[in-house]
């Protein structure tokens, strides 16, 4: 009995131990987003707008910066741009094919009328929870986690996305803290998927050493390119130009076939 105790505590302790960047990057979300109701009413529209557009070009240097990752990659002759250009095109197809944009805007409608929302919830919820879980700091920092339980990677995160929670539910509202839980439900997936694979991935390596894996840093491209999309959707935050805006959702299909790309290419020569 005292075994079976003992072997729960140490599980439940390892769990946590996993998770326990996901769950502070959870806490500065919800706290950003309530940081940012509080405020947000008290500020003149243009000072929204105008914080709106801080993001905007912030995430722009994210994007541009993840972007960079693939003058770092090839694929035999094939230049990284150029499989990221490729997988981005199949993802679209497959991604307006499935209706992912429709999909996650309903999410979106449904979370609003379960739990009241009102003004832009769908579009803050969409916004927050794509430029929240993309990119690589998502991947390599769930993978840190899950190996080592190591956090720092993702406590560097939940900073960036706690700011940017409360810059988004000042014009979004709350639907932007309902964001924690695809946080929760994707960092907390790869967190947890790194942990029962630790034995089989690297090894005893250093799981910094993803960083400069060729697969992470054409998915870290890709990932950028879709971050430009989300900078361009924020820029146009305050404007009715929905038709202009990037159908950045469609597109996450091409973080997957991503490395499937290098992976043919490599075969190829």
């Amino acid at each position: 009995m005292v075994e079976t105790f003992t072997s729960r505590y140490h599980a439940a302790v390892n769990l946590l131990a996993h998770l326990s960047g996901t769950l502070i990057n959870v806490a500065t979300v919800l706290i950003g987003t309530t940081l940012g109701l509080l405020l947000g009413g008290r500020l003149p529209e243009k000072t929204q707008r105008t914080l709106l557009q801080t993001l905007s070009l912030v995430t722009l240097f994210i994007g541009m910066d993840m972007s960079g990752a693939l003058n770092k990659v090839s694929g035999g002759h094939v230049p990284g741009v150029i499989l990221a250009l490729v997988a981005l095109a199949l993802g679209a197809v497959i991604g307006e094919g499935l209706g992912i944009e429709e999909r996650l805007a309903a999410l979106g409608d449904h979370l609003k009328r379960r739990f009241r929302g009102g003004g832009r919830f769908t579009e803050g919820f969409v916004a927050a929870s794509l430029l929240f879980c993309i990119g690589p700091l998502t991947i390599v920092g769930g993978i840190q986690n899950g190996l080592t339980g190591d956090s720092s990677t993702y406590v560097l995160k939940s900073v960036l996305d706690g700011i940017a929670a409360l810059a988004l539910a000042g014009v979004y509202g709350v639907g932007v803290g309902f964001s924690a839980a695809s946080v929760l439900l994707i960092q907390g997936g790869i967190s947890l998927t790194a942990g029962g694979l630790a034995g089989v991935l690297l090894h005893g390596a250093d799981p910094a050493i993803l960083r400069n894996d060729p697969y992470v840093l054409l998915v870290t491209g890709a990932g950028g390119l879709i971050i430009l999309g989300i900078s361009w959707n924020l820029m146009l935050g305050g404007l009715s130009m929905d038709d202009k805006r990037v159908r950045v959702g469609s597109l996450l299909p091409a973080l997957v076939l991503a490395p499937l790309a290098l992976w043919l290419a490599k075969l190829i020569g």
